[in-house]
């Protein structure tokens, strides 16, 4: 495509959309930059953005004339496609792009995508850590870390990039092929924005809405919908399982993680020698195995890394060991299913510290995954007396209420006792308390370790 002197407008000034903006900016191109917050000014992009050249920042409201000249839309992952602007902007007949897209458009090499409800940080990042061990230019990024548009004018043909995919960034892709595609797991999430189990399904599919035969799709056999995916993708199809024995693909066997090809079997590792703990971390394992394997890189070379891999901030991190108590912190479970799956991880009795924002899921599959190791559900956010009313259905009592993160740390440390587990996992969003998941966890730790001095 032809990107000199081309007119683009960048709907959301948050992280991709800057990223988007640098790199239309290197490739020539026109860019008016608009977002809502009508505090945002030129003067606080300077640092990443040439304001003097082809640019025009628009905040507050998006304005007729502003679509005047308007060749292409890039839109953030936080906006919705049916957000009224960008209605209106789809009538006009200009085509609405995700920031992924424009970055794949301008990126040369083999990519890796990597999608699913939870799980999609700690694989993605374990599976740059392998590939680093392996090849010499590698890139990881996506929805963690580094923009994909970051990097991709500095990509080569010889370049591996691992990205981290969301359902609001697959919403957006046109021709977006990856060589390698993943779908770990899909649960309900963000049904304030796709509406449906259906849609979200169907947007997480679109991983491989342009893949070939020639490329492969990695699934986890234990997810229904995957499976039943599975007959209606092109790409070759390996399956992951932690529950049974598979005919081809990545499997556990008593503590130990297997590869089977053709009939024959290859133990991976013990699980026993992984740092990152609870079966969905695996699975994560095994996800990020079967790629390391199609990149055809040497088994031991794999191991390694694995054993040595630490896990991945704000997912069941060990925070301190306090009079006998121990803090996890698992902010980035931002879904009941990914605290579901921290829940079960925990080897102790545990009091879990949940609430946030409202993403219209239900929580009963979280309250009966209690199964009488949790003592006390410390609650607070926008969804505390929906989780209180649901785990009172379920026959669960002993709830406590707050107003804060600092008071329920408070309180959760006053009610335990030594040999407890205090985790952080709310099963909810962060956002009307925090600006992410990452701030939440980091006063989370910040809150813990106060009680050390």
């Amino acid at each position: 495509m032809q990107w000199k002197g081309k007119r683009v407008m960048i709907y959301g000034a948050a992280r991709s959309g800057i990223s988007a903006a640098a790199l239309l900016q290197r490739l020539g191109a026109s860019v008016l930059l608009f977002d809502c917050n009508t505090k945002l000014s030129e003067d606080s992009l300077q640092d990443r953005l040439d304001t003097n050249v082809n640019f025009l920042l628009v905040t507050g409201i998006l304005r007729e004339e502003n679509l005047s000249d308007i060749e292409l839309l890039i839109i953030s992952p936080g906006v919705p496609t049916d957000h009224p602007d960008i209605i209106k902007i789809k009538e006009k007949n200009i085509p609405v792009w995700g920031e992924i897209e424009l970055a794949y458009q301008c990126s040369l090499g083999k990519i890796i995508g990597i999608t699913g409800t939870n799980g999609k940080t700690t694989t993605t990042t374990l599976v740059g850590e392998i590939i680093k061990s392996y090849f010499e230019e590698v890139y990881v990024g996506g929805n963690i870390g580094t923009s994909y548009s970051d990097t991709a004018l500095d990509t080569t043909e010889q370049a591996i990039t691992v990205i981290e995919l969301s359902s609001f960034q697959l919403e957006t892709i046109h021709g977006f092929r990856p060589d390698i595609s993943v779908i770990l797991n899909i649960t309900p999430d963000h049904l304030d924005r796709h509406y449906t189990m259906d849609h979200y399904i169907e947007m997480k599919k679109r991983i491989t809405l342009n893949q070939m035969e020639s490329d492969l799709c990695i699934l986890n056999y234990e997810d229904e919908s995957l499976r039943a995916m599975s007959y209606l993708i092109k790409p070759k199809v390996m399956f992951f399982s932690s529950r049974r024995e598979l005919s081809e693909g990545l499997y556990l066997e008593g503590n130990h993680i297997v590869y089977k090809q053709e009939g024959s079997k290859q133990i991976v590792c013990n699980i026993k020698e992984l740092k990152i703990l609870g079966s969905h971390n695996y699975e994560n394992v095994m996800a990020a195995v079967a790629i390391s394997l199609a990149m055809n890189i040497p088994m031991e070379d794999i191991r390694r890394t694995l054993i040595d891999f630490q896990g991945v901030e704000h997912r069941i991190e060990f925070v301190e060991t306090i009079n006998g108590v121990t803090y996890y912190n698992d902010s980035k479970g931002t879904n009941p299913d990914a605290s579901i799956r921290a829940v079960l991880a925990m080897r102790s009795p545990t009091i879990l510290i949940a609430g946030g924002y409202d993403k219209k899921v239900s929580f009963d599959n979280l309250i009966e995954a209690f199964g009488g190791k949790v003592r006390y559900l410390v609650l607070l956010g926008q969804t505390k007396e929906e989780l209180a009313k649901t785990a009172r259905s379920h026959g669960f009592t002993d709830i406590i209420m707050t107003e804060s993160l600092k008071e329920a740390v408070r309180v959760s440390t006053e009610k335990a006792v030594p040999g407890d587990a205090i985790l952080l996992s709310p099963a909810c969003a962060s956002w009307g308390m925090f600006d992410n998941y990452e701030q939440r966890g980091n006063f989370f730790k910040e809150y813990v370790r106060e009680m050390i001095l």
